[in-house]
């Protein structure tokens, strides 16, 4: 009975247009009907099918979280899944998983939350099960592209890879999406009174700190277009966030000076960020042609 009770609230939650009020309410209802079956966790002496049930409940709790940009609701049903994924493919057959795009999504919000060693330490743990080729895949693959090209400097592999047509699923598109109210402050998302990218907060960021230490200032009419931001008052608001002081059409980075201070490393480090930040106004001075 309660199998069957799963089965048809699993059909229900795996409708992407379900209000995540809604979903709220189906999940605790097979919650209820995991712990009737012991399934809540994993136990040797649990049914495989009702393992792989409580495995298909938190993937789609996970997934619903994510669309309703709650990251703190899809950490925990990550930490949830991890023990169901650990398990054997004897004990628990992969069937029609969604590992790789909880993770891939996992991922994602790592990479915007700057939490770089949690990032590789997923990595180097889904090599070591070597299950997946995680370069390959569809979902594991977009995360780990984005990654490596933030490290590059690639900035603008970045911003096209941010485009509705490239993300993989519906549930990616919440870290790009421009429609979103929403942005990532310290790893959390907040309301905004403007559009704001997830992702995009993280790359200014970058592009951010890469100005800082390769220039002592910079026009703001160049920060504006390095920055892709629609007004130079979006860029006077971005500035004084960062403590970056602006005067006379110009802004001035108050770290310019360590990098001089801090020797022949720190001069090597200043000129491939000025190589980064010359690409980057290059391709968004095309972007303006283009317009």
């Amino acid at each position: 009975m309660a199998e069957r009770q799963l089965t048809q609230l699993l059909t229900q939650l795996k409708s992407s247009s379900l209000p995540y009020p809604a979903a709220s309410s189906l999940l605790s209802k097979a919650k209820i009907l995991l712990l009737q079956l012991n399934a809540l966790s994993p136990d040797t002496t649990t049914n495989s099918s009702h393992l792989a049930l409580a495995r298909d409940v938190y993937e789609q709790g996970a997934l619903a979280s994510i669309r309703a940009k709650n990251p703190d609701a899809f950490t925990r049903y990550v930490n949830q899944l991890a023990p169901f994924y650990e398990l054997p493919p004897s004990i628990l057959p992969p069937g029609n998983s969604e590992r790789a795009k909880v993770t891939g999504l996992y991922l994602l919000l790592l990479l915007t939350q700057g939490r770089y060693a949690e990032f590789h330490s997923e990595l180097e743990a889904l090599s070591t099960a070597g299950t997946v080729d995680a370069e390959r895949d569809r979902y594991l693959g977009y995360p780990i592209r984005l990654e490596r090209w933030l490290m590059e400097g690639s900035y603008d592999r970045v911003w096209k890879g941010m485009k509705k047509g490239e993300v993989p699923c519906e549930e990616y598109g919440v870290f790009s999406d421009v429609s979103s109210l929403d942005c990532c402050v310290c790893g959390r998302w907040l309301a905004n009174s403007r559009d704001e990218q997830i992702l995009t907060f993280q790359i200014r960021s970058e592009i951010a700190s890469s100005s800082e230490r390769a220039y002592p200032s910079l026009p703001l009419s160049s920060t504006k277009s390095l920055l892709f931001l629609d007004s130079e008052g979006a860029v006077i608001d971005f500035a004084r966030s960062r403590g970056w002081l602006i005067r006379d059409g110009t802004i001035y980075f108050p770290s310019a000076n360590a990098a001089q201070e801090a020797g022949e490393e720190a001069e090597q480090e200043k000129e491939t960020s000025q190589m980064i930040i010359e690409n980057t106004l290059g391709y968004a001075r095309q972007l303006e042609t283009i317009v």
